[in-house]
């Protein structure tokens, strides 16, 4: 795997966390590619290391976790940069910028304080001042045609304040001049530019009456218009990568479908590459092109969704696939448990409930390798030691 088309590579990924009962070894050394244009789902059981997959490709791994090694390479402006490398000051950038999250509940990821208008309207703030700024700098010429006397002057001041924003909206004398109320009050053009833009992006999200959703605060909101919000905060300045962790799990099955059909839509306007976590397997089959399939900190199978369904090779996806209730065929669960991973199993970690495994699977961790075209199988059984 190369990266001509990827716009995301995560490789040799080790993650662990120090709790007081141990170290967790919650990612064991995975790799991981995000290609432009395209839905890649990441499945498993609950525990297996999806969601903090998706963290640390946003290098937001909580305390006490830590990522111990591995590289996160994202492809930016032609050139690839190292996200773990990267200081918080460039990360709080490219998140937003290049790369957005939208999060399993949207009650925690909104701030019940604050109205849907300020919280979509600080993304616009911190990721798009310049281009803010030169909008309200063109309504601000016509303005000054138009103006006489004491207004005129008013205006160019507030001209010359915009314009100063435009080149760096970090400049010291502009935070020096919002500490005095009354000058302060140019900001309103501004505000003005930015509850525009939330309207536009709550539109695009498909919210009725976004003028009054944008005045609302969270709980006021239904759960799937709460999602959308948050769906809109992800998207408003227009990241390449989006990643979706489980955007539906607390929803009723219609308003699922809705903001399945939404983020379809919306991937094929923005243009954005998607990394879909979820636990159900039918999402999968819905909206990814490839799914890749964790289990306890390992990808242990990585293809095609129609290769995966039709002809799954690892021990682990072909259990998860039988274990989905059809009409007219046996329900099959998986037998034992999803190990502890404070003190995982030896070599496999799925070997404890492999009716496959041998030997040699309890002492010899298998590599991941592509065994058919862009079919990629971490397994004693294909790598010819077995």
């Amino acid at each position: 795997m190369t990266l001509s088309k990827e716009i995301l590579r995560i490789e040799d990924l080790v993650v662990r966390f120090y709790t007081y009962e141990g170290v967790v070894e919650a990612i064991d050394g995975i790799n991981l590619s995000l290609r432009e244009r395209e839905t890649l789902g990441l499945v498993g059981e609950t525990g297996c290391g999806k969601s903090v997959t998706s963290l640390s490709a946003m290098i937001l791994v909580p305390s006490p976790g830590k990522i111990e090694k591995g590289k996160v390479i994202l492809r930016k402006g032609g050139k690839t940069v190292d996200l773990i490398k990267e200081k918080e000051a460039a990360m709080r950038n490219i998140r937003g910028d290049d790369m957005s999250m939208i999060f399993q509940d949207p009650r925690s990821a909104l701030n019940p304080v604050y109205s849907v208008e300020d919280q979509i309207g600080e993304v616009f703030l911190h990721h798009r001042m310049k281009e803010l700024s030169e909008k309200v700098l063109q309504n601000l010429e016509v303005d000054i045609k138009k103006a006489k006397g004491f207004r005129k002057s008013v205006l160019k001041f507030q001209r010359a304040r915009y314009q100063k924003m435009a080149e760096n909206p970090k400049a010291l004398s502009l935070r020096l001049w919002s500490r005095i109320p009354i000058v302060n009050r140019y900001k309103g053009k501004l505000k003005n530019e930015v509850k525009k833009e939330v309207v536009r992006v709550l539109k695009a999200m498909k919210i009725p009456d976004p003028d009054r959703v944008a005045e609302m605060y969270p709980h006021e909101l239904s759960g799937g218009m709460a999602q959308r919000v948050v769906i809109a905060m992800a998207l408003g300045c227009n990241p390449e990568i989006l990643i979706a962790d489980e955007p539906t799990t607390n929803l009723d099955v219609t308003v699922q479908a809705q903001i399945l059909e939404l983020i379809r839509e919306l991937k094929g306007e923005y243009e954005s590459s998607v990394l879909y976590i979820t636990h159900d397997l039918g999402v999968v089959a819905e909206v990814c092109d490839r799914v890749a399939v964790m289990y306890a900190g390992n990808v242990c199978e990585l293809a095609d969704v129609a290769a995966v369904f039709k002809n799954p090779l690892h021990p682990y996806t072909q259990a998860l696939l039988a274990s989905i209730p059809r009409p007219g065929k046996e329900f099959t669960s998986i037998e034992g448990e999803v190990p502890a991973l404070i003190n995982p199993p030896a070599g496999c970690r799925f070997n404890p409930r492999c009716g496959k495994a041998t030997e040699l699977c309890t002492r010899e961790k298998p590599k991941l390798l592509e065994v058919e075209k862009d079919h990629f199988v971490m397994c004693h059984l294909y790598t010819g030691n077995s």
